[in-house]
């Protein structure tokens, strides 16, 4: 499974309107604000998220982006399908499947890794983003100046893992 910044973004951007959901619509440049997310590029992840459906827009003064279904309804495998793609970190199960059948000899290591990519997909399929937010609302008093939150991102993001999605 690979994440990319844009798929961290959309998670994060998706957490902000989780946490005020039934508030109303919130502009773009408050959850780029909140977030830390670079505003333009915060613009086409949610332009996609909202022809996949999971978000809305509002036009005019009031307006702004809001989660179409409630938080404990939009699954983060959802998410991380809409932006990167499939969940697999080790192909696609019936690619494995094939694997074990035929190669006898790598029969074990291809169902371990079977049992990887299903172990993450279930977490993934059964975590909401209601599992995740915690603060109904976030401390506005506890803002980070950019070149923190750059460090934290970057202590972060090794521990994603990441994959070619091509063949084992």
């Amino acid at each position: 499974m690979k994440i990319s910044q844009k798929g961290l973004y959309a998670l994060q951007a998706m957490m902000m309107l989780a946490r005020r959901h039934n508030q109303g619509a919130i502009k773009i440049r408050d959850i780029a604000y909140e977030e830390d997310l670079p505003e333009k590029f915060l613009e086409l992840i949610l332009l996609e998220m909202k022809n996949a459906r999971m978000v809305e827009s509002v036009r005019g003064a009031k307006g702004g982006y809001a989660l179409r279904r409630a938080p404990s309804e939009i699954h983060l495998s959802e998410i991380i399908r809409l932006i990167d793609g499939p969940l697999a970190p080790f192909g696609d199960a019936e690619q494995l499947r094939a694997l074990i059948d035929k190669d006898h000899a790598h029969r074990a290591l291809y169902q371990v890794f079977l049992d990887v990519r299903n172990a993450a997909a279930k977490i993934l399929e059964n975590t909401t983003l209601a599992d995740i937010v915690s603060d109904p609302q976030p401390n506005k008093t506890a803002k980070r100046p950019r070149k923190k939150r750059q460090k934290e991102q970057a202590s972060i993001l090794p521990m994603v893992v990441h994959g070619t999605g091509s063949k084992a």
